[in-house]
C-alpha cells in the first residue's frame, strides 16, 4: 500500500478557502457569498463554528434547514 494516496474526508470543522469545492459547500450551506464568507474568516478565523457565530447563524437552524 505504500506509495498510494488515500483521500481523506473533509474536516467540516474548518473552512478552507483554497479549495473550490469547500468554498462552494460552505457558501451554499451557510447561504452567503464567497466575499461574505471570506470577510467572516478574515475576522474570526476558519473554524466553522466561529464563522457561523460571526454570521449570526444558529447552528440548530442550519442542521434542520
Amino acid at each position: 500500500m505504500s506509495g498510494l494516496t488515500r483521500k481523506e474526508a473533509a474536516d467540516r470543522s474548518k473552512i478552507n478557502m483554497q479549495q473550490p469545492h469547500e468554498v462552494r459547500y460552505w457558501t451554499r450551506h451557510l447561504n452567503v457569498s464567497k466575499e461574505e464568507l471570506q470577510k467572516a474568516i478574515d475576522k474570526v478565523g476558519n473554524a466553522a463554528a466561529s464563522v457561523r457565530k460571526e454570521l449570526g447563524l444558529d447552528q440548530s437552524a442550519i442542521r434542520s434547514g
